[in-house]
């Protein structure tokens, strides 16, 4: 069924806003995916703050147009995950890719306003989330302290004998 032109111009302003307001944006295609699977995603989604739509390609094309580098090329059916987070639309939607990896797998996307491509989007993906990333410098920190109190530690042990 055909869209209107006024429907077309509504998508387009709704993906120029969305290229506005989004640190990231992530292209997924999809085929296959059931209305359940849909809206079980949708839900997951928008529990994290990333926002999820479906729309034809060459309108998303045109409401991007002002991202720097190359779009990826699009193939099948194409969907954006996006939100203010910078990492949070990539590795939220590569929780559902890995849980549906015959439906579903990433197709590139902006990132710090210019196109990646997927293998990109997915080593984006794969960043930890902030929490983790600075309990991992803490045990970093941390590492070098604990070991000299084991040190000391034995040392005293051997004294004491």
């Amino acid at each position: 069924m055909a869209i209107t032109r006024q429907k077309k111009e509504e998508i387009v302003n709704k993906v120029e806003g969305i290229a506005k307001d989004a640190s990231t944006i992530v292209f997924a295609n999809f085929k296959g995916l059931s209305v359940a699977q849909q809206t079980e995603m949708r839900r997951g989604l928008r529990g994290q703050g990333v926002g999820y739509t479906v729309a034809k390609k060459s309108l998303i094309k045109r409401g991007l147009g002002k991202a720097e580098g190359e779009m990826p090329e699009f193939r099948g059916e194409v969907a954006i995950a996006y939100g203010a987070d910078e990492l949070a639309p990539a590795r939220e939607l590569a929780v559902f890719v890995k849980k549906y990896p015959e439906q579903l797998a990433f197709a590139g996307g902006v990132f710090g306003g210019r196109f990646v491509g997927a293998e990109e989007m997915k080593s984006i993906a794969a960043i930890p989330p902030l929490q983790t990333l600075r309990g991992m410098f803490v045990n970093i920190i941390n590492s070098p302290i604990q070991r000299m109190a084991v040190v000391l530690s034995e040392v005293a042990k051997t004294k004491s004998e």
